[in-house]
């Protein structure tokens, strides 16, 4: 079956969000581009642009969180805006719980962590960087 893999625009933060969740969920970047590393006289990169990220991997089971920083003459990611979220299946309590306090450290908690009325144990939060993420461990299936 194809994979998604969830791809995220920063307002030139995403080396910085990137290593905040490289943090939680542990593992190595399969790739860092810079905009300068794509420069040529097609696409010639501001210099404000330089140093921002044009492409990062961080591996996370099977599939691949990617991002970028949108260049300035693109205009700005309204965070506020996104209303999409990542979703985690974690396998278990343990693991919902370790990512979850993790990636809402400074964020915004909108559903704590807690058994669902579905039944699933669930939480729901926009973390410091505008990103939006649900955690679930589905305890009919895996418990």
């Amino acid at each position: 079956m194809a994979l998604i893999n969830p791809y995220i625009n920063f307002n030139g933060n995403a080396e910085e969000a990137f290593t905040f969740y490289k943090s939680v969920f542990g593992g190595e970047f399969t790739m860092i581009v810079r905009l300068k590393d794509m420069s040529s006289p097609e696409f010639p990169v501001a210099e404000n642009d330089a140093n921002k990220i044009m492409h990062i991997g961080l591996p996370i089971g099977n599939n691949i969180l990617m991002g970028n920083d949108v260049p300035e003459f693109m205009g700005k990611v309204n965070e506020n805006e996104n209303r999409s979220k990542i979703s985690i299946s974690a396998e278990s309590r343990e693991e919902a719980d370790k990512l979850f306090n993790g990636l809402s450290e400074g964020g915004n908690v909108e559903i704590p962590i807690a058994d669902s009325p579905w039944g699933s144990y669930f939480g729901m939060f926009r973390d410091k960087y505008g990103i939006e993420w649900m955690v679930d461990f589905d305890t009919n299936n895996n418990g």
